[in-house]
């Protein structure tokens, strides 16, 4: 829609921002009136008028089957639209259209903003399945005709209102029609569902819906207040309302089709089962970060009681040996406590990346600077886990064989991921030193360092990647891995 009001129409974009929320609520308006509607907008020249937005009904057939944005058309060949642009008002004269063997009923309902009519809204009803109509349909027809009043007067939609459709309820999930004293003058078959579902054992009909939802609501004091002003359709709010273990969504639609208020319609829904799986998926979340954290705990407990140990070690490589298991469990500890942060099992690994080369780079000899360039990104946290300790042991086996006592040098971890939307993704990953380099006849893939056999099982077993080292120019060690990873969202 914004490309078409600004390519072929004069409206501002305030005038275009009205128009959005106006598309955003007119969804209600075709599902009460059962038929289509098109938005026209008169083109820069007045020559034409250009579609820039259309709906079908919920509630019935439709009387377009092919896409109608975009189409332009010249004035005159539809007399109706000119007469609502032209006079300002809803035109409902002249005989039913015939569209493909189908008799479609035409109207045009003036759009206004602050007094200006910005386009027309073409209503369009498909006879074909037309009988008598219900007490439902009759209201459903009627409040329609209340809102296309106020379209054509500019106080509908309400600035400042707009509405997630997706979120809110609809005609068909429970309808309302209140007086202008707030009293139920109809109910749907749904509505009252709803409300029994709240502990109500009677009719809607004739009671005040106000007074009657703050009774059912648990709460006291301003809250019931609140509830029952908003149930009585004074202003366009949304709401909640839970009570005998159950809960309905509210919204409140003040009708003044003439400027002055006679009514209101109060639509509502039933989602007692959506928030009751919200609370358990809360819970569950819940339960996990909690999972996540005493593990962390347990983990850091672990660590300290190693250090511990290996403080108490006569042995030098003793020492050392557990020094390196108390960093493999860091590395993992790192994991759980990231993990206890988040929502779901994924983590944002570069902060991951960032706490392990900072943990590995304390036992550097020298002054080895470390470093990290590109992005690991989101990852699963079962890819997580295991990358942190490949790269762990992977700078922890450069910083310990790579230089010596006193040396200065650099180690550099860059990242680069592949593949998104709902394609196949790919991490490569490298490690890059420029100290010593590999000894003569150096075999990755047969070393016998404790590190390196951790490195090999992790990544070509448990994450099905590939791992080598190579040798690097003009000096130092290259690392290169390589891993399948989810897609990026």
């Amino acid at each position: 829609m914004n490309d078409l009001v600004r390519q072929h129409t004069a409206l501002s974009e305030t005038d275009l921002e009205w128009l959005h929320l106006l598309v955003s609520e007119w969804q209600l308006l075709s599902d009460l009136s059962f038929a289509d509607l098109v938005l026209w907008v008169p083109t820069l020249d007045g020559t034409r008028y250009v579609s820039v937005a259309q709906m079908r009904p919920n509630t019935g057939p439709t009387s377009y089957q092919d896409d109608m944005v975009g189409h332009l058309v010249p004035r005159g060949r539809r007399p109706l639209l000119d007469a609502a642009l032209d006079e300002g008002r809803i035109v409902r004269e002249g005989d039913p259209e015939w569209r493909e063997e189908v008799p479609v009923r035409v109207e045009s309902i003036p759009v206004r903003r602050e007094g200006r009519v910005l386009g027309v809204i073409a209503r369009n009803t498909n006879l074909l399945t037309v009988r008598t109509p219900s007490r439902l349909e009759l209201t459903y027809l009627q409040s329609a005709s209340d809102l296309a009043q106020m379209i054509a007067a500019g106080s509908f939609p309400f600035p400042g209102q707009q509405v997630d459709m997706d979120a809110s309820p609809r005609a068909g999930d429970g309808l309302m029609r209140l007086d202008a004293d707030g009293v139920v003058t109809y109910a749907s078959p749904n509505a009252l569902s709803a409300y029994h579902r709240l502990g109500l054992a009677s009719d809607l009909v004739g009671q005040h819906l106000g007074t009657t939802t703050a009774e059912l609501a648990p709460t006291r004091g301003p809250v019931d207040e609140a509830i029952g002003k908003l149930a009585s359709g004074w202003a366009p709010r949304e709401t909640e309302v839970e009570g005998n273990g159950g809960v309905i969504q509210l919204r409140a639609i003040p009708l003044k089709p003439k400027g002055t208020r006679i009514g209101s319609l109060v639509l509502c829904r039933d989602v007692t089962e959506l928030r009751r799986r919200e609370r358990e998926l809360i819970t569950k979340d819940a339960t996990i970060r909690e999972i996540h954290h005493r593990v962390k705990n347990n983990l850091q407990t672990v660590a300290a009681l190693l250090r511990l140990q290996a403080r108490r070690m006569d042995s030098e490589g003793g020492r050392e040996a557990l020094n390196e298991a108390v960093r493999r469990v860091g590395s993992i500890a790192i994991v759980h406590e990231t993990l206890s942060q988040n929502l779901d099992e994924r983590v944002e690994f570069d902060e991951i990346a960032d706490r392990v080369i900072a943990m590995v780079a304390e036992i550097s000899p020298g002054k080895v600077e470390c470093r990290r360039t590109g992005r690991f990104g989101i990852l699963d946290a079962e890819v997580a886990t295991p990358l942190s300790m490949v790269l762990t042991e992977i700078l922890q086996n450069a910083l310990e064989h790579a230089f010596t006592q006193g040396e200065g040098g650099r180690v550099e971890v860059s990242a680069t991921r592949t593949g998104s939307g709902r394609t196949d993704g790919r991490l490569l990953i490298t490690v890059l030193d420029d100290g010593s380099g590999l000894p003569e006849g150096f075999d990755p893939q047969k070393a016998g360092n404790l590190g390196l056999q951790i490195v090999r099982t992790l990544v070509e077993g448990e994450l099905g990647g590939t791992f080598d080292m190579l040798p690097a120019e003009p000096r130092g060690t290259k690392v290169v891995l390589e891993v399948p990873v989810s897609p990026q969202k």
